[in-house]
């Protein structure tokens, strides 16, 4: 999953992440730290992003 990268490259905190998202911050850490996540969960962050789901979660390297 490409959050926290992605994440970063936005400027966002996770907090702010969290706030656009709705989905709460320990969610959001647990995510990154342990790169899985429910679809539901993935289907806010990336409409949070502006960005596909495919970009959100595929790794880099099966691209």
């Amino acid at each position: 999953m490409n959050l926290k990268e992605i994440r970063n490259q936005q400027g966002l905190s996770i907090r702010k992440l969290s706030d656009l998202a709705g989905v709460p911050v320990r969610t959001i850490e647990d995510i990154e730290r342990f790169d899985r996540c429910k679809v539901d969960t993935a289907i806010k962050l990336a409409d949070a992003l502006q960005v596909t789901l495919d970009e959100l979660c595929r790794n880099k390297a099966a691209q």
